[in-house]
């Protein structure tokens, strides 16, 4: 697999246009970030690690409106590519959707959402935007 966080956001966008309730993604640190971030900033409802070693998965619970029939995460954009890497310094991370969704960066301080590089300073690369 070339791009493992294209295909987290790719499993997650197919899973919400299908209205499934769970993924499974196989684990890596990065992921895991990514999907913490995104059940606090309230796109996902639930994310758990499961199994142990080379067996270790994420299980994500998709967060939905109107009692299942839309889901929270509207749409999903991956920003910065294996083939082109896209970086800004803090004064210049972009405001997804006039603020109703978020970017995640990857800085030196670790995987970051919009809102926090803004608070901390800190700019980095953009792994992808979500609204």
């Amino acid at each position: 697999m070339t791009d493992p966080i294209a295909d987290f956001l790719t499993r997650l966008r197919n899973a919400g246009k299908v209205s499934h309730t769970k993924v499974t993604v196989p684990y890596s640190r990065i992921k895991m970030a990514l999907a913490q971030i995104l059940e606090r900033e309230g796109y996902l409802a639930n994310v758990k690690t499961e199994g142990e070693g080379v067996e270790k998965i994420i299980s994500v619970d998709l967060k939905y409106l109107d009692n299942g029939k839309v889901a929270h995460i509207r749409g999903l954009r991956r920003i910065s590519k294996p083939g082109r890497r896209m970086y800004v310094p803090a004064d210049a991370i972009p405001r997804v959707n006039s603020g109703t969704g978020i970017a995640i960066l990857s800085t030196s301080r670790g995987i970051l959402s919009d809102k926090e590089a803004r608070t901390q300073k800190v700019g980095g690369e953009i792994l992808c935007e979500i609204f």
